[in-house]
C-alpha cells in the first residue's frame, strides 16, 4: 500500500473530520482553525509563564550575565559575566541579548530574565504548527504543537534561562523556512534557513548544526527545481549560515584581546578554541580541557552511560521520551508507505526533514562521551511533535486500510505501555494514571483495528480522543508538575524525582527546588575546598556542592547561605550585600571569587560587578597571579570572597585561580560576614 500523495499534498484532512480541500493559508481556513491555534498558544503561554517568579534567578550564571548586559552594552555584546568585562560566559551570547534588553527595560528581576524564554517557547510552538500545517493540515499542526508544548523538558527549558530556549526557536524557524523553500524551490527561503541556523550557533554553538544534514538532504531530494540549481542554492545557504554566525565570530577574533573580556571556557582566550574544543568536539569525545572531569566514555562515567538506550534511561526518559517510540514508528512506517511516491513527495519530504532532525540529534546525544545533561534533549521536542502530528493524521486519513490502522494501533499500544513504565519510575506520582493509560490505550488500539466493524457513528471520534489522551496524559502530568516547581542551579530536570536517575537527576535541597546531583550520580569528592589555606570537606559552602541525601532519592546541593559551588549560586545576606556596596563605585570589581556560580550570587545580590576567577569551572587561565596582584596594587578589586577548590578537579585546566586564592589567604586577614569568609584587599 502507498499513501496517496495527491491527498496528502493537496487535500490534508483533520483527524476528526471528513476530508475537505484546504489551502496552506488565507481565507479558506476552516472556522475552527484560528480559535484552536489561539487556544494552543494561550494555553502554552499560561503553562510557561504562570508562577514563573518562584524560580528566582534560575541559573544564576546566566542571570548575572544578563544583569551585566543591562548595565553595559559592551558586556551585552560579548556576553560578559560582569559589567566590568573581565570574562565572558562559556557560550556565545545571543540568548543573553534578549534577557539583557528585557532587564534594561524592566529592571533586573526574575520575571524580566525568565519571561523572554517563555515567549520564545510560545513562538516556537506557533512556528512548529505553521510548518507542519502547510503540508499536512491544521490538525497535524495542532497535534505537533501540542506535543511539543507538553514535552516536560520543553516546559522546563522555556521556564528557565539557559540558551536552549532560543536555540530551539531559531531551529524551528529554520525548519519552517526550509519547508517554504522546498515548496517552490525559492532561494530566498533557503538563504533565510541558513541565516537562522547560523544565528542559532550564536545561541549554543555547534549544537545548532545538528539539523543541517536534515535541512540539506530534504531540499536536495524534494525541491521542485533542477539538480544543479539545488546544489548552488544549498551552497548559497551554507554561505548564509556562515555569515549568520561569522559576523560575531570575526569581530571577537579581530578585537584586541587587551580591550575585551577573556573568552570563558577556553584555555587560550579564543572563541574558535571554545567552539571546537570545550563546546565542540570535546563534547563528543569527552576530552574537554578545563571541564570538571573526564567524559563518560564507553558505558559509564561522570556524564552517564552512552548507547542506544541512553534517551530511555531513568534520568532522561521522563524528560522527552514519552512519544519517542511512536515518532520512530511513524517515521519508519511513513517512509515505507511513501517509498514509491514522486521525488517531490511532501509526505516523504516532511518525514526526511523532521526524521533527520530527530535521528541525528538523538544519535549525537546518545553517544556523546563528554558533558551531557538531560535538558539538552529539549532540541528533540519539535521533531518528535512534528512526526507525531504528521504520522497520526496522515495514517488516520487512511484508516480504512488495514496497514494504516495497524501502524496506528501498534504505536498507540507501545506508547501506553511505555508511559506506564515511565510513570512507574516515580511510584508516588499520580499512581492511578499508570494503570489508566494502559487500559485506555490498549482498548483504543483494539478499537482502531476493529474500526470497519464498529458501526456506532461516533466511534471514530471516541477512538481518536482516547488515543490522543493516552499519548499526552503522561507528559502532561510531568509538564504540570514541572511548571508547579521552582527550578534553580545549573542542571535542572523536569518532572518528579526519579529513583536511580543519574548525574543531574535529583532535587535540590530546600523548597523542593530541582537540579544538581541525582541519586546514583557523581558525588562531591571528600575533600574539595580550601579555607584559610587548609583543605576542608566539600559541604556546599566551600565551592563544591554538598553530598547530603534526601529521602526522595535526590541529591542535596548544599546549605542556604554563604559561598556557592560549581552548580549552585552563593546566597549573600544583607550584611555581605551592604559590605560589597560600600564605596563600590571606586573599584572596577566590588569583589572576586573562584568560579562563576560563587561570583553570581554576590553580583546579583549586590548589583555590583564581581570578578569570576577561572570562569565557570574555576579552571580557565583568565588571569595570572601576577596580573591579579597588579590589580590589587591598583586598587581595582575590593574584596576576595570565600575560597574554592573545585578548579583543581578540572581536566587539564589552569590552577591560576587556586594560586590566587592561596595567595590571598596567606597575605590578607580573613573575616566572616554573613557566613562567608571575606578578605579586604585594600590595605
Amino acid at each position: 500500500m502507498t499513501i496517496a500523495e495527491d491527498r496528502v499534498q493537496d487535500t490534508p484532512v483533520t483527524a476528526l473530520e471528513p476530508a475537505t480541500a484546504a489551502t496552506p493559508a488565507g481565507p479558506n481556513r476552516r472556522r475552527w482553525e484560528r480559535p484552536a491555534l489561539l487556544a494552543l498558544l494561550v494555553a502554552t503561554g499560561v503553562l510557561y509563564i504562570w508562577g514563573l517568579g518562584k524560580s528566582g534567578w534560575a541559573n544564576a550564571y546566566y542571570s548575572a550575565a544578563a544583569q551585566a548586559g543591562s548595565q553595559s552594552w559592551k558586556a551585552m555584546f560579548f556576553g560578559s559575566f560582569d559589567s566590568s568585562n573581565f570574562i565572558t560566559v562559556d557560550k556565545t551570547p545571543a540568548s543573553l541579548w534578549a534577557m539583557s534588553l528585557s532587564a534594561r527595560i524592566f529592571g533586573v528581576n526574575s520575571w524580566s530574565i525568565l519571561v523572554p524564554q517563555a515567549l520564545e517557547g510560545v513562538a516556537a510552538v506557533g512556528l512548529l504548527y505553521a510548518a507542519v500545517r502547510r503540508w499536512f493540515g491544521p490538525a497535524a499542526g495542532l497535534l505537533a504543537g501540542g506535543v511539543m508544548a507538553l514535552t516536560p523538558v520543553a516546559v522546563l527549558m522555556f521556564r528557565f534561562n539557559n540558551p536552549d530556549a532560543l536555540l530551539v526557536l531559531l531551529l524551528v524557524a529554520g525548519a519552517y523556512a526550509v519547508t517554504r523553500a522546498v515548496e517552490q524551490g525559492k532561494t530566498k527561503w533557503l538563504l533565510l534557513a541558513g541565516g537562522l541556523v547560523g544565528f542559532a550557533y550564536l545561541a549554543k554553538m555547534l549544537q545548532a548544526l545538528l539539523v543541517v544534514p536534515a535541512f540539506g538532504l530534504v531540499y536536495l531530494i524534494a525541491a521542485p527545481v533542477g539538480f544543479w540549481k539545488r546544489i548552488w542554492q544549498l551552497l548559497a545557504a551554507l554561505g548564509a549560515m556562515i555569515a549568520g554566525a561569522g559576523w560575531w565570530i570575526a569581530i571577537v577574533s579581530l578585537w584586541p584581546a587587551s580591550s575585551r573580556p577573556y573568552i570563558g571556557g577556553s584555555q587560550s582566550n579564543s572563541i574558535l578554541e571554545l567552539t571546537l574544543g570545550y563546546n565542540g568536539f570535546g563534547r563528543l569525545t569527552g576530552d574537554e580541557v578545563g571541564s570538571v572531569g573526564g567524559g563518560g566514555g564507553g558505558n559509564g562515567g561522570m556524564w552517564g552511560s552512552t548507547g542506544l538506550t541512553r534517551l530511555f534511561d531513568g534520568e532522561i526518559g521522563g524528560q522527552v521520551a514519552w512519544l519517542l517510540p511512536a515518532a520512530l514508528i511513524f517515521l519508519v512506517g511513513g517512509l515505507a508507505l511513501s517509498a514509491r511516491a514522486a521525488r517531490t513527495s511532501r509526505m516523504r519530504a516532511g518525514l526526511i526533514l523532521w526524521g533527520g532532525w530527530l535521528l541525528v540529534t538523538a544519535g549525537t546525544f546518545s553517544f556523546m562521551a563528554g558533558i551531557f545533561h538531560a535538558y539538552y534533549t529539549v532540541a528533540l521536542a519539535p521533531a518528535i511533535g512534528a512526526l507525531i502530528g504528521i504520522g497520526a493524521v496522515s495514517l488516520w486519513q487512511h484508516r480504512a486500510h488495514i496497514v494504516a490502522r495497524s501502524i496506528l494501533a501498534v504505536a498507540l499500544a507501545i506508547t501506553a505501555v511505555w508511559s506506564s513504565v515511565l510513570l512507574g519510575r516515580s511510584a508516588d506520582f499520580v499512581p492511578w494514571l499508570r494503570t489508566s493509560v494502559v487500559v485506555v490505550g490498549v482498548l483504543a488500539a483494539a478499537a482502531l483495528l476493529a474500526l470497519p466493524w464498529l458501526r456506532w457513528r461516533r466511534v471514530a471520534t471516541v477512538v481518536a480522543v482516547a488515543s490522543i489522551a493516552t499519548g499526552l496524559a503522561g507528559p502532561a502530568a510531568y509538564a504540570l508538575d514541572t511548571a508547579a516547581t521552582a527550578h534553580t542551579g545549573s542542571i535542572p530536570t523536569a518532572g518528579p524525582s526519579v529513583q536511580g536517575s543519574g548525574f543531574g537527576g535529583g532535587r535540590m535541597g530546600g523548597g523542593g527546588q530541582r537540579g544538581g546531583f541525582g541519586n546514583g550520580g557523581m558525588q562531591a569528592p571528600p575533600n574539595m575546598g580550601t579555607q584559610n589555606g587548609a583543605t576542608q570537606p566539600g559541604n556546599g559552602q566551600n565551592g563544591f556542592p554538598g553530598t547530603g541525601t534526601r529521602s526522595d532519592g535526590g541529591g542535596r546541593m548544599g546549605g542556604g547561605g554563604g559561598a556557592g559551588g560549581l552548580l549552585s549560586a552563593s546566597t549573600p545576606n544583607s550584611d555581605l550585600v551592604k559590605l560589597l556596596r560600600t564605596d563600590a563605585d571606586q573599584y572596577a570589581w566590588a569583589g572576586a571569587a573562584v568560579g562563576s556560580q560563587n561570583a553570581a550570587g554576590y553580583q546579583l545580590g549586590s548589583g555590583e560587578p564581581v570578578m569570576s576567577l577561572g570562569g565557570f569551572n574555576g579552571s580557565d587561565p583568565s588571569i595570572s597571579l601576577a596580573d591579579f596582584q597588579q590589580l590589587v596594587e591598583q586598587k581595582k578589586v575590593h574584596y576576595f570572597l570565600g575560597s574554592s577548590g573545585f578548579g583543581g578537579m578540572s581536566n587539564g585546566g589552569s590552577n591560576s585561580a587556586q594560586q590566587i586564592a592561596s595567595w590571598v589567604a596567606e597575605n590578607f586577614t580573613a573575616q566572616t560576614v554573613g557566613g562567608t569568609t571575606v578578605y579586604d584587599l585594600i590595605r
